[in-house]
């Protein structure tokens, strides 16, 4: 009946012939065996850089944030910039995972999880930069309405600034529910295969008392299928709300509204490409070349090459507009961007890293190596954070009053702190490729027996036998005839 449905000629998505146990015991691995080499040095690293990146925080606390390059008029500048850039990226991880799931995608088990576990670090980095962008981070707790000897102190409703924290930390709460919610069966996994106590207490206390029942099983589907339906349309909603930051002003260069859906195709494209980045850290890490496939890479890249030729779209439809609307300033606001003496590099790095350079994946070669991908999925977060990067700086940098144009880098101090976000990043991911499952193993069982390589290898025996089957009752009939 699998012929019916899906090509016998696709390749497996689980390969070397794997039982049910074998499974368990490859994936489990590396949460119980010993320390890997190539984990360790590699979660050193990012340790270190992630050290470098608390020390300039806290340099940034100590001397305030005179110690940045903003100046009159780019008041925004990196800090901002980097914050939109990890809510991009950290807004794809769930929207990959649901939509696969809603769509009943197979291929989904080698991508899922590192997408999930990909929001909720990349939100935790984000939100660094909002609270010391604020200088006085000591004083935090007044963005928050509660009762005190002033009287009522209440936010600003009307601001999209504090759309995005109810925006932001609502998405943040659904990711982690569903990331959480599909580690539960895994948890219980780890639990019955734990050797001492205290592990088996750890990961029991992690699964809920997981036994593996039906009734188990059927309210992990539903509550799956629920908190991805939510987070479906909370993914286009959040990244709207952020452009809004933007859309709701009057600057030249911002005041569009083709930022909306411009931001969310943005933060897609640079999902996608994060999560292609880690798939193949894991990958090579964890020895995990049976689950993440070749397959999985290569869907992964045919969507990244259709979200960048959208996105490349968003661009050259933000060119027109600001043509066909005739305003002197809008026009100048882009012809700057383009061929400005300033910025205009950071404008054509943006260009070649996401638009040109994912057409590569037109050609099957290049969409099936390893290489090209990991080099690949680099250049395209390069170009969205150009992105952000030019969006927000070259539209400030010059303002109606050319007394205060000034010429915008960045100090050492805030290379520091976005470096340091980097390093938080892949350190935060390392550490759960270690301690948890970074392949679903219940979703990777679930399709072993349609999609495995022993149930290709019988489908294809089955289609050869039914072509020999048809050829002799060819040459029966003309013989007959």
């Amino acid at each position: 009946m699998a012929s019916h449905f899906e090509s016998p000629l696709r390749e497996p998505l689980v390969k070397g012939n794997k039982t049910y146990k074998q499974i368990t015991t490859d994936i489990v691995r590396s949460t119980t065996g010993e320390l890997q080499n190539r984990w360790i040095f590699w979660t050193t690293i990012s340790a270190i850089v992630a050290t470098f990146g608390v020390f300039c925080i806290a340099w940034e606390v100590v001397f305030g944030i005179g110690s940045w390059g903003a100046n009159k008029t780019v008041g925004w500048a990196w800090d901002i910039t980097n914050f939109v850039w990890w809510i991009g990226i950290g807004h794809a991880g769930t929207l990959i995972s649901a939509i696969l799931l809603l769509f009943r995608q197979k291929w989904r088990t080698g991508v899922n999880r590192a997408a999930e576990a990909m929001t909720i670090f990349a939100v935790v980095c984000a939100g660094l930069f909002p609270v010391f962008h604020m200088g006085r981070v000591w004083d935090a707790m007044f963005i928050f309405p509660y009762p005190n000897t002033r009287g009522p102190l209440w936010v600003n409703f009307t601001s999209p600034l504090l759309w995005d924290v109810f925006a932001i930390s609502t998405y943040f709460t659904v990711s982690l529910l569903f990331w959480y919610t599909g580690l539960v069966p895994d948890f219980a996994t780890i639990r019955d295969r734990s050797k001492t106590k205290g592990r088996w207490t750890f990961y029991n206390l992690l699964s809920f008392g997981w036994i593996g029942s039906v009734k188990h099983w059927e309210r992990w589907e539903s509550l799956s299928l629920i908190l991805a339906g939510l987070s479906t349309p909370l993914v286009l909603s959040v990244h709207t709300i952020v452009s809004f930051d933007f859309a709701t002003s009057v600057i030249p260069g911002w005041h569009t509204t083709i930022l909306p859906p411009y931001f969310v195709a943005g933060a897609i494209f640079s999902g996608f490409a994060m999560v292609l980045t880690l798939m193949i850290v894991a990958r090579y890490i964890m020895k995990l070349e049976d689950y993440i496939t070749l397959a999985h890479i290569e869907s992964m890249n045919k969507i990244l090459l259709l979200t960048g030729t959208m996105v490349g779209i968003a661009y050259l439809t933000e060119l027109f507009t600001a043509w066909y609307s005739s305003n002197q300033y809008e026009q100048h606001q882009f012809a700057t961007r383009a061929f400005g003496s300033t910025y205009a590099w950071a404008y054509w790095i943006m260009m070649s890293c996401n638009l040109i350079s994912p057409q590569i994946f037109w050609f099957r070669k290049f969409r099936r190596s390893i290489k090209v991908t990991f080099v690949m999925s680099i250049l395209v977060n390069i170009g969205m954070w150009f992105e952000r990067f030019v969006i927000i700086v070259i539209s400030l940098h010059r303002d109606y009053l050319p007394s205060s144009w000034l010429y915008y880098s960045p100090t050492w101090i805030e290379i520091g702190i976005f470096v340091g976000t980097i390093g938080i990043f892949m350190t935060l991911f390392l550490a759960f490729c270690r301690f948890f499952p970074v392949v679903a193993i219940a979703e990777v069982k679930s399709i072993l027996k349609r999609n495995g390589s022993q149930a290709k290898a019988h489908q294809l025996e089955e289609v050869a036998d039914q072509e020999v089957y048809k050829s002799v009752n060819k040459e029966e009939l003309l013989q007959y005839k």
